[in-house]
């Protein structure tokens, strides 16, 4: 009797001592609430632009507004050659690293100050994480179309490449994910690293040739830039299905799908396995 009693209960109650294996546990529970998922990103988005006057049109606005700035500073001021228009070489590797730097940050800043949900209801821990690349996923759909225009005005050929841009993304978003699951991991035990990453984008950004060609960079400094750089293979991955018009080699595919995938394992596995202490420090 007791025994049966303990068991209709275990059905009620989620006890994290029980825990199956929690990567594969928590792997079966954003399949569960796929639904709820969803409706966070919506959140997102709807809480993003309510107010805006342009509303979601900022999501292409806001790349275009920042490539005219860095087109008048580096083009006209610095002088370098890109392989086509400047503009489209600058406006396409901002729309990679945005997609990076805003689901990242997201991630963290969802989990820090919306963890209050944690204390209310079950939901899988890695629900904010998803929500946010999904969020970025929207977004870079919707600036892809300002970049085909400029590519467009600025004589940049659209080929048959453009059909590869689905899989450059999903490469980007496997490795923002990735890190977004770990600096959230260090995130709820430490706010500050909140501060310390946008700092730590900064810098990163400009050691990623994003804003300039990586052929101006001397020798010594292309070594880190290239070698050493996961974001480096990212943009030129997303470069090369709309900017370049050919496909990736396999010099830089392979480390970006090496990058991608040790990442997500990671951040996966350390974030699953800290998650049932995140309501007691959120």
């Amino acid at each position: 009797m007791f025994e049966v009693k303990n068991k209709a209960m275990s059905s009620f109650f989620y006890d994290s001592a029980f825990r199956g294996n929690p990567p594969l546990e928590e792997l079966r529970e954003v399949l569960h609430y796929r639904d709820l998922i969803f409706q966070l990103a919506r959140r997102d988005i709807t809480t993003r632009y309510k107010r805006s006057v342009l509303g979601i049109a900022w999501t292409m606005l806001n790349p275009l507004g920042m490539m005219v700035v860095l087109t008048i500073a580096f083009s006209h001021i610095f002088r370098f050659q890109t392989e086509h228009s400047y503009p489209a070489y600058v406006l396409s590797g901002l729309l990679a690293w945005n997609f990076f730097s805003q689901t990242t940050t997201a991630s963290m800043v969802n989990l820090v100050w919306g963890g209050g949900l944690l204390h209310r209801i079950y939901i899988p821990r890695t629900s904010f994480a998803l929500a946010a690349i999904i969020t970025g996923l929207i977004n870079i759909g919707f600036a892809l179309v300002p970049l085909l225009i400029i590519n467009l005005f600025t004589q940049v050929p659209i080929r048959w490449t453009l059909l590869f841009f689905p899989v450059s993304v999903a490469l980007l978003a496997a490795f923002a994910l990735g890190v977004g699951l770990l600096i959230s991991t260090f995130a709820v035990y430490y706010p500050d690293v909140v501060e310390m990453y946008n700092i730590a984008l900064l810098g990163w950004m400009y050691l990623t040739p994003v804003i300039y060609p990586v052929g101006i960079l001397p020798e010594n400094i292309r070594l880190w830039v290239t070698r050493l750089n996961p974001m480096y293979y990212f943009v030129e991955i997303y470069r090369s299905a709309v900017y370049y018009g050919r496909l990736p080699t396999l010099d830089v595919i392979i480390p970006a799908i090496g990058f991608a995938m040790i990442t997500l394992i990671i951040g996966w596995v350390v974030f699953t396995y800290k998650s049932d202490e995140f309501s007691y420090r959120v």
